[in-house]
């Protein structure tokens, strides 16, 4: 991660920005790559932590990274959910995924790209991403919005793994103050029903606990899938 600036939450809006007001005082716009509605994590003045984007001539000069909701850091930049899982699996941290002999980054297949594809022997696996950020007591909960897209991309797992490849879903939670996974029901009923479903149908389904901090992030746990 490029060098992290602290600074305070104040909004987000237009979904795609938000207000970020530095220890200098000085109020700054900064990119949030996150399209859902971010349930339970804007909380009005909280800490955050912001980088500076490599291209200085990019429209919005800054990108959100994380927040601090008390309980936890929350790690809101949802590209950084795929450089986590690729470097898991690169670690050998994922059970029955150790010792891949290719991992590559997002893979055509039908009309979808997974974000993942790899092998181990004759084994071709597909695995898709997704940064969880909601949080409801003791549960880390996905999607925060309704999610036409999420409901496709596990058509398509389904559809890879009737033909032959091996499928999995990477849930990234990026805090650290959850016991237990679940889909939310209450936002996107379609989506937990697809994917309860797609569980019965052989979807591997791993939700990964990861300890996000403006140092860096670690691995902490896999939990549990509550059907």
């Amino acid at each position: 991660m490029n060098e992290t600036i602290f600074g305070k939450f104040i909004k987000r809006y237009k979904r795609f920005l938000v207000d970020v007001e530095l220890e200098s005082s000085e109020i700054v716009t900064a990119h949030c790559t996150n399209t859902g509605s971010l349930k339970s994590c804007l909380i009005e003045n909280a800490p955050v932590v912001i980088t500076e984007a490599n291209n200085r001539n990019r429209k919005t000069r800054y990108t959100w990274e994380m927040i601090d909701v008390g309980s936890s850091w929350v790690g809101v930049n949802t590209q950084k959910a795929n450089e986590i899982a690729f470097k898991l699996l690169k670690e050998n941290k994922i059970p029955s995924f150790q010792n891949l002999d290719t991992i590559k980054r997002e893979m055509k297949f039908d009309s979808s790209r997974f974000d993942i594809y790899a092998e181990k022997g004759t084994e071709k696996i597909f695995i898709e991403v997704k940064n969880v950020t909601y949080r409801e007591g003791d549960f880390a909960l996905f999607p925060d919005a309704e999610t036409k897209r999420g409901q496709k991309h596990i058509e398509q797992l389904l559809k890879a793994k009737r033909e032959g490849y091996r499928v999995a879903l990477f849930f990234i939670i990026q805090r650290d103050d959850v016991k237990k996974f679940k889909p939310a029901e209450n936002i996107d009923p379609d989506y937990a029903k697809l994917l309860r479903q797609a569980r019965k149908d052989g979807v591997e389904i791993f939700p990964i606990v990861i300890k996000v901090e403006p140092k860096g992030w670690k691995f902490l746990r896999i939990i549990d899938f509550e059907v």
